[in-house]
Formats: structure tokens, C-alpha cells, sequence
């Protein structure tokens, strides 16, 4: 009774499989049957629920396809949220997480443009403003958080530092979606406005 048990739970969910999968249990309980001091009772593992995957063809036999993923274009497009509005409060983080993994594998960089969201999808961008100076900046959501109550995003240290928020550490915000054409615009902006814009 217990090998019917586990047997079901292994089961894959589609009607083909789990008829091969019963065939592979009865085969199992029958090498066990054959072999009665081996494991006291054990079942040993299958190697595969049948043995379809050695009908798959060569890759020789796609030799003429030339379509392969070493051929494929870049992925340049990400989620687009440009629907996307929220309101609310603003903190930062900095120094204490730098070189830290982000929730999306990305290592964190205070200097970056960055910023991390509760529920929006990882890769995608956001032009934040702060309400009280008008001031804004455009990140990438590459982390999940806050995790402070009444905290709607935590930007990196470069973002605060744009807003003019990074001594009074929280401020009130406005956080638009964009689409992925709307950040590369914003993108090159700042970036044609940084080149020309002296140091201070």
C-alpha cells in the first residue's frame, strides 16, 4: 500500500506518462522481487520514466537547420509597465548592501540607478519624482523590498542622491511604469545631459 502511495505522488500529471510511469513501477518492483536481499526492502530509484528520450534525433539529423540559439538576436526587450502608478513614501539603502546579491541575481551597486519594489517585475524601469522638489530620476527594479512599513521602494544611493533625498534619508514619491522604449529614451537623455554638464 505504501508503494501505491509514493507511486501516485511521482506520477507526472498527463494521461501517456502516467502509464509508462506504472510500467516503470511494476518493472521496479519486479527487479526488487529478483533481487530480495538488496536494499531490505528499498525500492531503487528509476533512471527515467521511459525511454522516449533516446528516441529524440541526432543532432546530426538538424545539420541542414540553420536556425540554432548561437544564431538567435539578443533579448533587448523587458517587461513593460508603462501603465503602471503608485504614490508614497521612499527610503534608501547603501553602503551596508553594496557587492550584495540582488533578488535578481545582479550584484548591488549604490552607484547604480537602481531601485527594489515589492511586485514589479525584475528588469523593469520606473521614473521616480520626489514631491517635494520636483526632481526625478529613472531606475532599474532589480530588488525586492522595502521591507519597513509604509515604504513603497528603496533606491539605491545614486537614485536618492538625484532626488535630493539622501540626507533626509525618506521622502514622499511618485513612481510611474515605463515601457522598455520610454526607458532607453530617458536613459540616453541623462546620459547626453551627464556628458555635457561639468563637474562640480
Amino acid at each position: 500500500m505504501v508503494f501505491a502511495i509514493l507511486t501516485g505522488c511521482a506520477m507526472p500529471p498527463s494521461g501517456g506518462d502516467q502509464a509508462s510511469a506504472l510500467k516503470t513501477g511494476t518493472q521496479l518492483s519486479s527487479a526488487n522481487a529478483a533481487n530480495p536481499g538488496r536494499g531490505s526492502g528499498r525500492l531503487a530509484a528509476p533512471l527515467a520514466y521511459d525511454s522516449r528520450l533516446n528516441a529524440l534525433p541526432s543532432s546530426a539529423s538538424n545539420s541542414s537547420d540553420t536556425s540554432s540559439l548561437a544564431n538567435a538576436a539578443p533579448i533587448t526587450a523587458g517587461p513593460n509597465i508603462g501603465d503602471f502608478e503608485q504614490q508614497g513614501r521612499a527610503s534608501w539603502y547603501g553602503r551596508g548592501f553594496h557587492g550584495r546579491k540582488t533578488a535578481s541575481g545582479e550584484r548591488y551597486d549604490m552607484h547604480a540607478l537602481t531601485a527594489a519594489h515589492r511586485t514589479l517585475p525584475l528588469a523593469s524601469w520606473v521614473r521616480v519624482t520626489n514631491q517635494a522638489n520636483n526632481k526625478s530620476v529613472v531606475v532599474k527594479i532589480n530588488d525586492r523590498g522595502p521591507y519597513a512599513r509604509g515604504r513603497v521602494i528603496d533606491l539605491s544611493y545614486a537614485a536618492a542622491a538625484v532626488l535630493g533625498m539622501r540626507s533626509a534619508g525618506v521622502g514622499k514619491v511618485k513612481i510611474e511604469g515605463l515601457t522598455q522604449q520610454e526607458a532607453r529614451a530617458a536613459q540616453e537623455q541623462e546620459q547626453s545631459l551627464a556628458s555635457i554638464t561639468p563637474a562640480d
